[in-house]
């Protein structure tokens, strides 16, 4: 990865920031999984019945949440995935309120699930999921945008929160 700053002109940024296997989806996916397989062999029910309808409307503003994101990113012409190249900061939509909309839909999701399966575990798994992206990866996509968009990314980061 270059160190090179880039003006608000420029569109050639150095490679995408999350290399590996340390991508957010397959986290989150992870979480999923050893929740629904750890509450298969110890149920942790947490959710009374009549509410679990709730569930749907927490994954819906999830899944809602994701696709106004993965639009404005699309809208400006850059693209979502973390190991491709990022050529602007986006400041539109979901962006305005959080620099992370996408990590936030993918928390939204998990926990929706959560509760429509009455899975405990779920939430458990969530918690470690949700650290390893805060301690990980955030803040190696935040170097990669200070290394890239120097000027423009304080300004964004100096009057967007990180997660709301």
């Amino acid at each position: 990865m270059s160190t090179s700053n880039t003006t608000e002109n420029e569109t050639e940024p150095t490679d995408g920031p999350v290399p590996g296997l340390l991508r957010p989806p397959l986290i989150f996916l992870l979480a999923i999984l050893f929740g629904i397989g750890l509450n298969q062999l110890w149920p942790l029910r947490f959710m009374p019945s009549p509410l679990r309808w709730l569930g749907l409307v927490v994954i819906s503003c999830g899944l809602l949440l994701f696709l106004l994101s993965y639009r404005e990113f699309r809208a400006a012409g850059t693209p979502v995935r973390g190991n491709q190249r990022t050529r602007t900061i986006v400041r539109t939509g979901p962006y305005r309120f959080s620099r992370n909309p996408i990590y936030l839909s993918f928390i939204l999701l998990v926990l929706g699930l959560a509760i429509c399966l009455d899975d405990l575990w779920l939430v458990i798994t969530l918690l470690p999921a949700i650290w390893l992206i805060a301690t990980a990866v955030i803040p190696r996509e935040e170097r990669f945008l200070e290394q890239n968009f120097s000027d423009q990314y304080s300004s964004y980061k100096a009057t967007v929160r990180r997660w709301l």
